[in-house]
């Protein structure tokens, strides 16, 4: 029996943007960059090998709010997950997270219409930090070789929305909805209940396989078990170095919790393969003693009306690397010398997958 691998890999790509204030002394009223207000947006992201953090990250385009009232955007090129041979290396090359917009064929429900993305995080005119992201996931194995996408999606989330909103230290809130989730479960996919609160769905023997080759794995006897629950604190995300908490933080998300029992044809237990994913990931922070400004007397209102003008940062470190901030081992060095910027960076290492004794369950 051999170990999966995933090959190791460096990606890098933040969308910033460089907005300006737009008012006399703009630059002097800048929030703080390392304990100021701010918000982060990440439309998904993944790990591989459960919560030891022994496995590979996969992180995607981590938008941050400016340092001056504006809003930074995902751009539209980004609709899957992933997106390019370097990411579906690290990610094993079996799984594919479409957000929403898709090219090569439909992997959604019939009546689940096609959209764009909506991924951002804002500093509002009040210098309130807000953070949305919604859009439809499906998740699909493509392992299981279907004649068209949708017949290897095993889940979808049909209009998800997570944002927060951090008003006051006292004020925070964080929320994940959806209009309906489908299931595979046997024959074709399925609506089934949406959970409500903290609580979450536990599902198994779906036929869902591991997210990248392993030797003597076969389709007819693997199965996973599958929980979909709502982030409800800053550690529960899957992130970078860059993306930073605060004093106060508030953070939203759905996290789907992926248990792969993998054997072989004749039933034999091979490994266990623990796949962990973040779907619109948000957060927001601000510091102690804060107190949003009041909106403008020339009519600005509340919001960060600015079009986002996004930046790609270059690939590799920039700048000074951030000291390590915790115990999230998956986060990595951020450049921290930018005004408007930060890095993206993810690396996989050997996954390590629980290897099993011959014939257990």
């Amino acid at each position: 029996m051999t170990r999966f691998v995933t090959k190791a890999a460096a990606l890098t790509a933040v969308l910033f943007p460089l907005v300006g204030a737009g008012v006399a002394g703009a630059q002097s009223q800048a929030v703080d960059e390392k304990t100021g207000p701010v918000s982060f947006a990440n439309v998904a992201s993944v790990r591989i090998g459960g919560e030891d953090r022994h496995g590979g990250a996969l992180i995607t385009e981590t938008q941050r709010s400016p340092l001056l009232p504006g809003q930074s955007k995902l751009g539209t090129d980004r609709i899957s997950v992933p997106k390019d041979d370097g990411e579906r290396a690290t990610f094993g090359g079996h799984y594919q997270i479409d957000l929403g917009r898709y090219s090569n064929g439909n992997p959604y429900p019939a009546g689940v219409a096609i959209r764009d993305h909506n991924v951002v995080a804002a500093l509002q005119a009040t210098t309130v930090p807000t953070a949305v992201a919604e859009t439809n996931y499906a998740l699909r194995d493509t392992w299981q070789g279907g004649a068209k996408p949708g017949d290897d999606t095993v889940l979808v989330l049909e209009g998800a929305k997570t944002s927060v909103d951090c008003t006051a230290p006292s004020k925070l809130t964080g929320t994940s909805s959806l209009s309906r989730l489908w299931v595979r479960q046997g024959g074709g996919l399925g609506v089934v209940a949406v959970p409500g609160g903290n609580a979450g769905l536990e599902l198994k023997n779906l036929r869902l396989g591991p997210p990248g080759d392993i030797a003597n794995a076969s389709k007819e006897t693997t199965v996973s078990e599958l929980k979909l629950t709502r982030v409800s604190t800053f550690d529960q995300l899957i992130r970078q170095d860059g993306w930073r908490s605060g004093d106060y933080t508030a953070a939203a998300g759905w996290r789907v919790e992926i248990t792969t029992h993998v054997k072989d044809a004749a039933g034999t237990a091979l490994q266990d393969v623990v796949t962990n994913i973040v779907l619109g990931g948000v957060s927001c922070s601000v510091p102690k003693g804060f107190v949003a400004k009041a909106a403008g007397s020339t009519g600005g209102g509340t919001s960060a009306t600015q079009a986002a003008v996004p930046t790609q940062v270059p690939a590799g470190y920039l700048g000074a690397a951030a000291p390590d901030t915790g115990s999230d081992g998956s986060r990595v060095p951020l450049g921290i010398g930018l005004l408007f910027g930060g890095v993206f960076f993810a690396a996989v290492a050997l996954l390590l997958g629980k290897r099993r004794k011959s014939g257990t369950d």
